[in-house]
């Protein structure tokens, strides 16, 4: 018979203490990251600003510098500095154009081609890093809130009551600011404000999966909500692929902004013959219409980014896995030519077939995921 170890008697404790340093330190570094970005950010605001104000005083030349900025960065940087992020950059440091900021940094640099790498890091991210203690994605959502005494009542309230991102996007779009102003009991609400709900809480790794840092860090991003989506995903990538050579492979979980919101789409493929991108979006429970209106709004978007001259429209493919009910549809309904369109359901794989598919891997999954757990 093999002897156990015998534990410390204090093992818990050391554990339990071991598993606090680890979690202070992830959401240290989380911070941290947050911070830097932050700081870089404002301090490209303030050099875009500056740049415009030396040039001509004319919108056109603000946006053709964006415009060259954009295409230099994105090279060099991936795509975290498009046209829209750089836009986002000068409106954040037009919005917190902090004077104590601005003299400190005045003082140690003459003009925005004296301050270089290690003065980024050095001087101006300590100095920001006192001002701007929410995250980057905090920022972007009050940079959407218009009046500034509102922007600031919502800054204010975050910092003091420690607000997630996910609770200052519910306060500002149930305009919060507002109801409170016509309010009688002022301090009811604020105490109000105070409780999270479930969801609220932002762990470690999904600050540092944020699609901001992502794109800061030009790091590749790959997210499914769960291990049975991603295993799904999966098997439906190698499914498609199996049934002929007219399908190839474009992408999984290919991150999309529209306005200041992320989406993901599941899978991308090009279909050879039709000349035209699949764009595929799975969801683990029933299909429901707003299901095809985000699959709409993701073609519109395939078609405006994605789609390359002499390509065919985007079609779209949705997934629903409910347990026992798997479904699939194509959105061809963006489809102006409708010749196009009937010739898009005689060369695409039969609905129904996918749904089986969908529904015989669902069911492969459950068993091994039963078998593990009873072994």
């Amino acid at each position: 018979m093999t002897n156990l170890p015998i534990m410390p008697e204090n093992y818990h404790n050391i554990r339990t203490g071991i598993v606090e340093l680890l979690k202070a330190a992830r959401s240290a570094a989380a911070r941290n990251v947050n911070s830097i970005m932050t700081a870089t950010y404002w301090e490209i605001g303030r050099r875009i600003v500056m740049l415009e104000q030396g040039g001509e005083h004319r919108a056109e030349y603000g946006e053709q510098l964006i415009e060259q900025l954009a295409g230099d960065l994105t090279r060099q940087f991936g795509r975290g500095f498009g046209r829209a992020n750089l836009r986002q950059m000068r409106a954040f440091y037009r919005a917190w154009p902090d004077p104590q900021i601005r003299q400190t940094l005045s003082g140690e640099f003459t003009s925005p081609n004296d301050f270089n790498a290690v003065g980024v890091v050095s001087s101006t991210d300590s100095t920001l890093a006192a001002r701007f203690v929410l995250p980057w994605s905090a920022y972007v959502r009050l940079l959407s809130v218009k009046r500034p005494e509102a922007r600031s009542f919502y800054e204010t309230e975050a910092l003091r009551l420690g607000w997630s991102v996910r609770q200052l996007d519910r306060q500002i779009g149930s305009q919060f600011y507002e109801r409170i102003a016509l309010s009688r009991n002022k301090a009811a609400m604020l105490k109000k404000a105070e409780t999270a709900e479930p969801d609220d809480t932002i762990a470690p790794e999904e600050a540092i999966k944020d699609p901001f840092v992502l794109e800061f860090l030009d790091l590749k991003d790959e997210y499914s909500e769960s291990d049975l989506e991603d295993a799904l995903i999966q098997h439906l990538t190698d499914f498609l692929l199996e049934l002929g050579d007219d399908f190839a492979f474009v992408g999984r979980q290919r991150r999309v902004r529209i306005d200041d919101n992320w989406f993901r789409v599941d899978l991308v493929f090009f279909h050879r013959r039709l000349k035209s991108l699949l764009v595929v979006d799975l969801k683990i429970d029933k299909f429901s219409y707003a299901d095809a209106g985000q699959m709409h709004m993701y073609l519109n978007y395939a078609r405006e980014h994605w789609m390359k001259p002499g390509e065919n429209p985007p079609i779209g493919l949705i997934l629903c896995a409910e347990k026992g009910a798997a479904e699939a549809h194509y959105a061809l309904d963006n489809l102006a030519n409708k010749i196009l369109a009937a010739e898009y359901q005689t060369i695409l794989p039969d609905e129904k077939l996918i749904a089986e598919e969908l529904e015989r891997s669902r069911q492969r999954l459950e068993r091994l995921r039963l078998s593990a757990g009873r072994a």
